[in-house]
């Protein structure tokens, strides 16, 4: 990673550093947010914990953990993260991005295969949400419903959107923010310096797949979750641009922050919440355009990559 001031610095120490910005991050984060909302709407903490807890109990407090829960992630995640490659890092840009432009036809593909995914990915998300543990595991498998639950009972209530400037601050909070934190956080650092340090580009997709789906402490969604990060991890590596994933990121949260807004205005019958596999012929046909698009996404991006550096084009596999 020749954007590093130090390469001396080992990636293992690197990733400690950036867990110290990312703790301090968050901390800053929730103190501005507590500021906020106790001098727009006097809400103080004790009352912000209890609304996080029960949410259903305080409908008229729904803006205020809409931005607490906004300025949490943007200085725990975006601000965190660039505050890190700004110390650390001589050129950001090409640290995050190697490959400064991505043509528009590419982007556009990232946003198609995210929608035609979701049938086929429903399957996953089936499984997972009706995983059943041994007896001697009932008590992990008791906590893990009870937060699965309160976190969706949050969700929930956050993204009861009832007009159209609701919907362009729901989409920011909800869609826009996690694309551009998360992806900075756990592709453009987390997977860059995992690949540093292991040297092997696989390892470092899944393993940082697998936190970015375990951080959530949702474990009835972790392993579609986990499979969405390898997804954002490898469009990124085969693209060389954070762009990509943060594409398909916010492709992923902004369809469904649409779909809960036209279905709670009545205007479509999806249950964007069930857990339900789709239908296996629509399933079936979803994985077959996912693969196919997977396919010509990465043969395009191999290309793109090789003219730009005027080179054949090398193989990543």
């Amino acid at each position: 990673m020749k954007g590093f001031i130090s390469p001396n610095l080992h990636p293992l120490k690197s990733l400690l550093l950036f867990f110290v910005f990312a703790l301090a991050g968050l901390f800053i984060g929730s103190f501005l947010a507590v500021v906020l909302v106790k001098t727009i709407w006097g809400i103080g903490l004790m009352d912000i914990g209890d609304m996080l807890a029960r949410p259903a109990d305080y409908p008229e407090s729904r803006p205020a953990l809409v931005l607490y829960q906004g300025v949490v992630h943007l200085v725990g995640f975006t601000v965190a993260a660039l505050a890190f490659l700004k110390v650390n890092a001589h050129r950001p840009l090409a640290f995050l991005s190697p490959r400064a432009t991505v043509p528009f036809y590419l982007l556009l593909g990232t946003v198609v295969l995210f929608l035609v995914i979701m049938p086929a990915a429903s399957w996953v998300v089936d499984w997972n949400a009706n995983v059943d543990f041994p007896d001697f595991m009932a008590g992990f498998e008791r906590w893990a419903k009870e937060k699965e639950e309160a976190l969706r009972q949050l969700t929930l209530e956050l993204t009861k959107i009832e007009s159209i400037p609701q919907l362009i601050l729901g989409l920011f909070v909800f869609a826009v923010l996690p694309a551009i934190g998360e992806e900075l956080v756990f592709r453009g650092i987390m997977q860059n310096e995992l690949q540093r340090w292991w040297r092997n580009p696989h390892v470092a997709i899944w393993v940082a797949a697998f936190i970015f789906g375990a951080i959530h402490m949702q474990f009835y969604g972790m392993l579609p979750r986990m499979l969405l990060g390898v997804l954002f991890g490898y469009l990124y590596w085969w693209s060389g641009n954070l762009w990509v994933p943060i594409v398909g990121h916010f492709t992923n949260n902004g369809f469904m922050v649409l779909m809960m807004f036209l279905q709670q205005r009545g205007q479509i019958q999806l249950d964007i919440e069930s857990t339900q596999a789709s239908p296996w012929h629509l399933s079936l046909v979803s994985l077959g355009l996912t693969v196919g698009l997977l396919y010509v996404l990465y043969r395009a991006f191999r290309q793109h990559g090789a003219a730009a550096h005027g080179d054949v084009e090398p193989s990543r596999f």
